[in-house]
């Protein structure tokens, strides 16, 4: 008990001198101008501590108060420093779930070199982004597509997954609710389910719904997600393919090791820990967990065999940290070459990528957005929108075309208006609600060499679209679009809109 006591007064002890010190250097900052030396210092400092797990960010990318207020509190503790001045820096020290090794045991930087850094991106920062200029504004436009949504109304939807069946059926999920809904091509309610947690993901085949469960919703470290199978005619889950994963988001069925057999492959978002990861099918419902990247933010995949070798390579979108797309040449027998094609500042938000070929050269180009605006940093930001880049042939990638769209989350390319070139839909989790709503949905019509009209539709003000879906959902040749409603209204993009009255989805009939 003593050597306790003891142990507990030293930790005091040191830990108020630890607290005069860095308030002095908090204070004698204060009141002196910070000097072109510190922030010069506190440039290569960054190059070195923050460069070296990310691509260096770029003070201009954030307001001042983002960096001391939200980003640099957060990075600090991975530098090894817990309390700085008067701060204590957020973490997850205490999380039983958090590998005990993944902070440093002492920081790896001084105090003083860490206040370097505060000075080279609070000086050389913006006190605010300029907003982004939109070169070509929406404009409202009712004559593309139809509005409809189901009859079936709950207060407070939560739609975390949508997607269009092609024999008419529409397939929703509640993540609050913890539902699956199904609808008719009426547009009515014919079945619903109980579900383990919020679905992300949903592979259906004839009466069998195969689900990814992503656990608990909100960033945890925790290994609650789960892939289990449904069917429809029994209403109930039949088995548990496999647990104790980190809030996987998508699944993919593919035989990635050409064993005849169909494996998994699964993005593991997670939150501090995440992996893209494939689940080796060994038979009798068995499978084996293989790790391809391990780092969290894995967010979407797609399977092709890009270089005609006949085995299956992967194409993943990583948006936490060091994010990026990267491509994972399969090398057989479980074995993958990684490299990364693309790769953004952490600030950025990645949301969502698709492999489309507009040029029609042969080779995938990379549709992207970014837009993901609730962490550390919660204000606009001029460089969140939709981006297309051209492959030259080599995987090499060029950026061609952007559209400045706030909080941009999703976007899906397909020739909506037969023409025989690709038009895009987006949607906006984070739009500027206030000043520009009708960024919550945006489609973009291609009116050729990679000139694009952005037009929206009134009814799309009437949710805050999460999810979005595309296909033919009338069997006319004409690609339909399916938006999810997840209505919580926080933060400084609240809408003047009452999001929770409104129903959990929209249907966009295409009447091109």
């Amino acid at each position: 008990m003593k050597k306790f006591i003891g142990s507990l007064s030293f930790f005091i002890l040191t830990s108020t001198l630890l607290f005069i010190s860095c308030n002095n250097i908090q204070k004698n900052k204060s009141h002196q101008q910070t000097s072109s030396a510190s922030i010069k210092v506190g440039k290569k400092l960054a190059q070195t501590y923050c460069g070296s797990c990310h691509q260096l960010p770029e003070p201009s990318l954030l307001d001042s108060k983002s960096w001391n207020d939200g980003v640099l509190p957060e990075m600090g503790p991975r530098l090894g420093i817990f309390y700085y001045g008067n701060k204590a820096y957020p973490s997850y020290r205490n999380d039983m779930n958090v590998d005990k090794n993944y902070y440093p045991s002492q920081p790896v930087i001084s105090l003083y070199d860490w206040q370097h850094i505060i000075d080279y991106y609070t000086a050389a920062s913006p006190d605010s982004l300029l907003p982004a200029k939109k070169t070509t504004p929406i404009v409202m436009n009712e004559k593309l597509f139809q509005s409809l949504h189901p009859t079936f109304t709950y207060n407070k939807p939560t739609t975390a997954f949508v997607k269009i069946e092609p024999a008419q059926q529409l397939i929703t999920c509640d993540a609050f609710e913890k539902k699956l809904f199904v609808f008719n091509n009426a547009l009515q309610l014919v079945d619903s389910f109980n579900t383990k947690s919020s679905v992300t993901d949903i592979i259906k085949n004839n009466d069998t719904l195969t689900l990814c469960n992503t656990g608990i919703l909100n960033p945890n470290n925790g290994k609650y997600g789960s892939i289990e199978n449904i069917v429809l005619s029994k209403k109930n889950i039949v088995d548990t393919i496999f647990k104790n994963l980190m809030r996987p988001v998508q699944i993919t069925k593919t035989d990635l090791n050409k064993d005849d057999k169909e494996d998994f492959l699964v993005c593991e978002f997670g939150n501090l820990a995440g992996a893209l990861s494939w689940l080796e099918d060994k038979g009798n419902n068995q499978f084996a967990y293989h790790v391809i990247r391990n780092a969290p933010g894995a967010i979407k995949a797609y399977v092709n065999d890009y270089n005609h070798d006949g085995l299956p390579d992967i194409w993943t979108l990583f948006s936490q940290g060091n994010e990026g797309v990267f491509l994972f040449t399969n090398k057989g027998n479980g074995e993958f070459d990684a490299k990364q094609v693309l790769q953004f500042p952490p600030v950025y938000g990645s949301s969502s990528f698709e492999l489309d070929d507009f040029n029609k050269d042969g080779f995938a180009d990379i549709v992207y957005t970014c837009g993901d605006n609730a962490d550390y940093s919660p204000v606009l930001k001029p460089y969140h929108g939709v981006y297309i880049f051209l492959n030259d042939g080599k995987n090499n990638f060029i950026q061609k075309y952007f559209y400045p769209i706030n909080g941009c989350y999703k976007a899906i390319a397909k020739d909506f208006d037969n023409d025989g070139d690709l038009d895009i839909a987006t949607i906006s989790f984070f739009a500027d609600y206030p000043h520009e709503p009708e960024e919550g949905f945006v489609y973009l019509k291609n009116k050729g060499n990679f000139n694009f009209q952005p037009y929206s539709l009134a009814a799309t003000k009437l949710g805050r679209w999460l999810t979005m879906d595309a296909g033919d959902f009338d069997g006319d040749g004409k690609i339909d679009l399916m938006l999810g409603n997840f209505s919580l209204n926080f933060g400084k993009f609240k809408s003047s809109v009452d999001w929770v009255k409104q129903p959990p989805f929209l249907l966009l009939k295409n009447i091109q």
